[in-house]
């Protein structure tokens, strides 16, 4: 009976001895793989400590020379404009003034505006869905950006792309985007554009450290060497992927290698430093654009507040928001700029009440501007030639559907039906409502009553 007890159960025990030296070679590499992160990778903590540590010590940083007075307070007031802005959207967002998700680039000013100031006029520009601040560093009005995430007429995108879709092609800023990696394999194609018209233009893409991991990634990458395309793709590593911290993520945590095997060589800069972003961004523009060597630049930065406006934030503490914000960049700069003599106490303060003032003077804006017109809602869709046969788009807000092409072709039926629908569920542009009945009513009250007509046609006869 013993011998067969062990042999039945001698499967078994290998079993068991498998799996615990599987899970013990696992555990292994996981340390294993945590302790290189922590040394030559750029978990936010072992950044956040080695930055505190050369502070300390007393050893400089990678640091360079301050422009002239005149661009160091346009530096500055770029990055003051950006902070008060997305201070001022997350307000206006808590107000249902702003719908849909809402991600502030707060702590991200430094690579924002360091990237941005190193470009010129006519290079393209693709971001991220978190692209309020690269819009305002490019020289959108303020005014048509806040309008825009209020989803007003006004804004840059007439009110139909949001917070996640600000476009200004006037800028050559070509758009925030929803798809994660989605930006990437566009801007190859609008590099490819530079170089087939022999512009000396080249493209700047910004993408986050959790797109690196896309498939569109190594596909735009092998295709932007193999064709030589002026484009520095600028990976803005904020630690995290929504809430999913690098090391958890990437294998590899210095992201500016990632790219290598491809074709792209890379370089990191320091992005909570608006000056290396600058230098380092400006050296990638210029092998892109005069040797023809598309490159990657790693801007190691923090955001400071959760992903979206929905973000409990519950997979990082506080102590770690808090040791990078001792590094924020507005206030780094600030004091560079006072201690050299170039921005005072008082001038600083008079940068930040004009960047309020901005912001206030754009919040009124878009909360004054009208939401798109109902009639509207099919404008910009298109096909191409004989594509698509039949209704592309179709309404369905009256008895009779109709073709969404043909919209402003129906009359007042659908119209009516459409506002009746919106006022009954609350929803649209109430305000505007309100204006267009009052005008109605005003308008009503304007017309002569039947005798009063009868009584003009009188005197206008004599």
């Amino acid at each position: 009976m013993g011998s067969v007890l062990s042999v039945l159960t001698a499967p078994l025990r290998a079993v068991a001895a498998l799996v615990v030296a599987l899970v013990g070679l696992l555990l292994s590499r996981t340390r294993a793989r945590d302790e290189d992160a922590a040394g030559d990778g750029v978990t936010s903590e072992a950044m956040a400590v080695e930055a505190d540590r050369q502070e300390q010590d007393g050893r400089p940083q990678r640091e360079h020379e301050l422009p002239d007075a005149d661009a160091s307070r346009s530096i500055l007031r770029k990055m003051l404009l950006i902070r008060r802005f997305e201070e001022r959207a997350g307000e206006m967002y808590a107000k249902a003034k702003i719908g849909g998700f809402l991600h502030l680039s707060i702590g991200e000013e430094a690579t924002i505006v360091g990237s941005i100031c190193a470009m010129r006029d006519g290079d393209y520009l693709l971001s991220t869905y978190r692209e309020h601040g690269q819009a305002l560093a490019r020289g959108t009005d303020p005014n048509t950006v806040m309008a825009e995430l209020f989803g007003r007429v006004d804004g840059c995108s007439k009110g139909r792309g949001g917070s996640m879709h600000l476009f200004d092609f006037e800028r050559r800023f070509l758009g925030g985007y929803g798809i994660v990696g989605g930006n990437l394999p566009l801007a190859a194609g609008v590099a490819l554009r530079c170089d087939y018209e022999g512009t000396d233009d080249a493209v700047v893409c910004m993408f986050g450290d959790g797109a690196s991991n896309q498939g569109t990634f190594g596909e735009t990458m092998n295709l932007a060497a193999l064709w030589k395309l002026p484009v520095v793709f600028l990976v803005v590593n904020n630690q995290f992927g929504m809430g999913t911290a690098l090391e958890r993520h990437s294998a590899v945590t210095d992201l500016s290698k990632k790219a290598g095997g491809f074709g792209v060589p890379g370089m990191r800069c320091d992005g909570m430093d608006v000056l290396d972003v600058q230098a380092v961004t400006d050296e990638a523009l210029r092998k892109a654009r005069e040797d023809r060597e598309p490159q990657l630049v790693e801007a190691v930065t923090y955001r400071f507040r959760g992903h979206s406006m929905a973000d409990p934030e519950e997979y990082r503490s506080k102590e770690e928001v808090e040791g990078w914000r001792k590094r924020d960049p507005i206030e780094t700069f600030r004091r560079r700029l006072a201690d050299e003599s170039v921005v005072s106490d008082e001038e600083y303060e008079k940068l930040d009440q004009e960047a309020i003032a901005t912001v206030d003077g754009a919040t009124e804006f878009a909360d004054q501007s009208p939401f798109p017109d109902l009639d509207s809602l099919y404008d910009e869709i298109y096909v191409y030639g004989e594509q698509v046969r039949g209704w592309y788009s179709v309404d369905e807000r009256s008895p009779e559907p109709h073709p969404g092409e043909k919209e402003r072709e129906t009359g007042d039926v659908p119209h009516e039906l459409a506002e009746a629908g919106a006022a009954y569920a609350n929803v649209g542009d109430a305000q505007a409502r309100r204006r267009q009945q009052k005008q109605d009513d005003d308008d009503s009250e304007d017309e002569p009553t039947g005798e009063d007509a009868e009584g003009e046609a009188g005197q206008g006869s004599d």
